[in-house]
């Protein structure tokens, strides 16, 4: 029941049109401190998962904001009938990543009649952006190292900061265990590729291409922030939701592999609260963000959206081979051996130090299945896999006929 992060990135890519499934992310009970220098952000992209969070953080630190993207996911939640995630009063600005497309172009790709639908108004590439000063610059959006140096060189010379949110995912070798920032990086066949490919074996080395040209545009000014699973409310992918859910519909819970096994996770806020601390700090640089701080093992992780949910599940733990080819779905887990040795221990130390903070895992599991019931019932079933408490009915009943 191994999950390669290429497996990952497929799950997640493919489930993104429910990212539009999201409600608003609420501001916190508890009063944010203002941050004593007032900034101006800009956001490339921020309508999605992590730019919801980071609009939030951002807000509640009392700085000024600036969305550029095309507008597609606000489209779809318009249609949808669901929230906006863009607070009023935030400036948005529409455009392309793209400095040859329009957003129009983007919107209609593939549309016959594009020529009679494009908007002679519609505002070309990053043209929004010309001229603009900001004090810094998040680069949620970027996969291709074309547009990214696109949007890095164009605001180079009116910031002060270009943060990139990149992925553990550039790291050649996950059998290494606690890997730190100068672990080796994947390199691409063809580095000027612009598609993630059949198996999505280009997001991991297009990553490291973007990571480069945000540095060359902007040397001692990049911060690149390399996150693992990032999860919580507003998740569209299948990884962290399916454990909170599986907790609350309770009775015996079948788990793979070992108690002990590892499992590196990041609430969104926690990273959105971050970056921005980041931007206060002026810290630049190369960071690992995944957590917790101290080791999380499987069982903590269960017992947690157990406590999140008010649950009296029980665990089951089964070999991870027995598994296979049962028709289950066991997000993110990866054993601890193997090509997988490092996949959930990755070295956070460096961010940590730079001031990295983590809720518990237990309010991340009650936040995101909170967010869950939100969603509309006639979607939920999509952010979570299909026929699972049937199939794992089977292989627990199976599992203890073998013992």
């Amino acid at each position: 029941m191994q999950t390669t992060r290429r497996q990952f990135l497929k799950t997640s890519i493919s489930t993104g049109a429910i990212a539009s499934l999201g409600l608003s992310v609420a501001a916190s009970t508890q009063e944010t401190p203002q941050a004593e220098k007032k900034l101006k952000i800009l956001i490339l992209g921020g309508t999605g998962f992590l730019g919801p969070a980071l609009v939030r953080a951002i807000l509640d630190r009392g700085h000024t904001l600036t969305l550029f993207n095309s507008g597609a996911t606000e489209e779809r939640r318009e249609k949808a009938g669901l929230d906006s995630v863009v607070p009023e009063g935030v400036e948005e600005l529409v455009g392309n990543r793209d400095p040859e497309l329009t957003a129009d172009d983007r919107r209609l790709r593939g549309d016959p009649d594009i020529e009679k639908k494009r908007d002679p108004k519609s505002p070309k590439g990053l043209s929004q952006l010309e001229g603009r000063e900001w004090d810094a610059a998040i680069d949620t959006s970027g996969y291709f190292p074309r547009m990214v140096n696109a949007s890095a060189s164009l605001l180079a010379p009116n910031i002060g900061q270009y943060v990139f949110i990149s992925t553990i995912s550039v790291y050649k070798h996950n059998d290494i265990e606690w890997q730190d920032e100068d672990g080796e990086l994947l390199e691409l066949e063809d580095p000027t590729v612009e598609e993630f490919g059949p198996s999505f074996q280009n997001y991991g080395g297009g990553k490291v291409l973007c990571e480069q040209v945000s540095e060359e545009a902007m040397p001692g000014r990049a911060t690149i922030i390399r996150p693992g699973f990032i999860v919580g409310p507003l998740d569209p992918s299948r990884r962290f939701t399916y454990w909170p859910w599986r907790a609350a519909q309770g009775g015996e819970m079948l788990l793979p592999g070992d108690p002990s096994d590892p499992m590196q996770l990041i609430d969104v806020r926690d990273l959105a609260e971050w970056t921005v601390y980041c931007i206060e700090q002026r810290t630049m640089g190369i960071f690992n963000a995944t957590g917790p701080e101290k080791e999380l093992t499987m069982k903590a992780m269960v017992e947690a959206c157990r406590e999140g949910t008010e649950s009296e599940v029980e665990f089951t733990w089964a070999d991870p081979e027995f598994l296979g080819g049962k028709g289950l779905n066991f997000p993110m887990y990866a054993p601890p051996s193997g090509d997988s040795a490092g996949f959930h221990r990755t070295n956070v130390s460096k961010a940590c130090k730079a001031g990295l903070r983590f809720r518990s895992t237990a309010e991340t599991a009650r936040d995101t299945y909170a967010w869950y019931l939100g969603i509309p019932e006639e979607h939920r079933a999509r952010v979570l896999p299909p026929d699972q408490l049937e199939a794992e009915a089977t292989a627990l009943a199976e599992w203890k006929a073998r013992e």
